[in-house]
């Protein structure tokens, strides 16, 4: 019995698409409404100090510090990790694109969608 290959078409990356957009989005929505719920939990009593500026703590601006800040369960970081998830949905989105035009030999699109990425990455 020969294996039967099904050919990806254009039909179905777009179906895959649009539900890697879909999830993102809620996924990065739950994250964000359960930091929030979380900050104003723990936080909501507090009146805020708006005589002194200060600037985003090192938990906040850096990767590693999120991380050990989430796995505590505290609210601002958690907040932030859901934009973080908002922001990487349209580029996996692209990383996804790619990959599909490689797989339907479709160079020109391929290339393009590449340019676009270093666009993006270059600007981060």
């Amino acid at each position: 019995m020969a294996l039967l290959k099904k050919k990806i078409q254009d039909t179905d990356l777009e179906i895959i698409i649009g539900q890697l957009l879909r999830y993102g989005v809620l996924i990065s929505s739950i994250i964000v409404i359960a930091g929030g719920s979380l900050y104003i939990y723990r936080h909501g009593h507090q009146l805020p100090n708006y005589k002194e500026f200060r600037g985003e703590p090192e938990k906040m601006r850096e990767l590693s510090p999120l991380w050990e800040a989430v796995l505590r369960g505290e609210g601002r970081p958690l907040i932030q990790l859901g934009l973080l998830v908002l922001i990487a949905t349209p580029i996996a989105r692209i990383f996804f694109s790619i990959f599909g035009y490689v797989l339907e030999k479709d160079w020109l699109y391929a290339i393009l969608t590449i340019i676009v990425l270093t666009v993006i990455c270059w600007n981060f």
